[in-house]
């Protein structure tokens, strides 16, 4: 693996969580331990990204630098705000440190030296791999060892179980009130015809649905995880016979897809042209159904890119190493 041989790395995003937390499942699939490193640039300077040059306050040398060397060996960004400091990195090694960009840059291909972008994104390039899912941590793996050890808050729950994973308003979904109801009048449909539902929400959840939820799983002998003791997140998707999942989240529907049971979506007020193209895709291949408070789909092949993407980023670092004259960066990859 990647650490063995003694490389670096870091994983450098201006701290947004979905943003990291791909960075980090990359990373995760590699086997690696980054240093993770955000960036902060203020104005003018966070207007002009990514095309404009980074935050002079956050150059080697200043004070709380993110970029701090000595440089990695393999540097993972995401985010818009990234972009700058990739470039800044890769000149500042001395073209050593090999550049990984996940999502579009808006830059073009020449942004790093290796991207992944979702399918729906019109970026491609001889050094572009695009995916239909994002990269995550739900590796068979850690499903598996969740079926094998389940939680206990989980285990004595009735069949059919379903996960329902809540997000909230984002940049191009609104939760109305009227949402919130219609997403709570489905799932209660969904409960009295006899399943048990495991619920968890988010940070952008609004405050009155958190509470309908947990009412909600409270009457009809669910779940609600309430933020207290472990996160159950891998163990409800792991014991689950269907996912029900709200869709201002493409990683969260990324990760619910890995499951390989059928994935319910609901979709609040607003959306996307992308998410259009990514959800139908997903339902040309029986993996998406839409969410109306009934259970539908069958079992599908789980999906998930993590794998691809990883093995994708090692052969590309060690052909950089090598022709560098560097030591070879090869290795073998679980679950190719």
């Amino acid at each position: 693996m990647l650490r063995e041989l003694g490389l670096t790395s870091w994983v450098l995003t201006d701290g947004k969580a979905g943003d990291e937390m791909q960075a980090l499942s990359v990373a995760d699939a590699l086997s690696l331990s980054p240093e993770i490193r955000r960036v902060r640039p203020r104005a003018p300077f966070s207007w002009l990204m990514p095309w404009g040059p980074i935050d002079p306050r956050e150059r080697p040398g200043a004070h709380n630098s993110p970029l701090v060397p000595p440089f990695p060996d393999l540097l993972i960004g995401s985010g818009r705000r990234a972009v700058p400091y990739l470039r800044f990195v890769k000149k500042a090694s001395g073209g050593r440190t090999y550049t990984v960009f996940l999502k579009d840059p808006r830059t073009g291909p020449g942004a790093a030296d290796f991207i992944w972008a979702p399918s729906y994104d019109r970026i491609r390039g001889p050094n572009v791999l695009t995916t239909l899912t994002p990269p995550h941590r739900v590796s068979p793996e850690r499903l598996a060892a969740a079926r094998a050890h389940p939680d206990s808050r989980l285990a004595g729950l009735k069949h059919p179980r379903v996960a329902v994973l809540v997000g909230g308003s984002s940049r191009h979904h609104r939760f109305e009130a009227q949402d919130a109801a219609r997403f709570t009048a489905y799932l209660t449909t969904l409960a009295e015809s006899g399943a048990a539902l495991m619920i968890t929400a988010s940070r952008r959840t609004p405050e009155p649905l958190r509470d309908a939820l947990a009412d909600l799983a409270r009457r009809h002998g669910g779940f609600f995880w309430d933020g207290t003791g472990e996160n159950p997140f891998v163990s409800l998707l792991a014991l689950s016979d269907a996912v029900v999942v709200t869709a201002d989240s493409f990683n969260m529907v990324g990760e619910a897809a890995a499951t390989g049971v059928p994935l319910l979506v609901f979709e609040p007020s607003g959306g996307h042209p992308k998410l259009r193209v990514f959800l139908d895709a997903l339902k040309e291949k029986g993996v998406v159904h839409p969410f109306e408070g009934r259970l539908e789909g069958a079992p599908y092949e789980p999906l998930n890119s993590t794998p691809l993407i990883a093995r994708a980023i090692a052969e590309g670092l060690a052909r950089h190493r090598r022709a560098l004259g560097l030591p070879d960066a090869t290795f073998p990859l679980e679950n190719p």
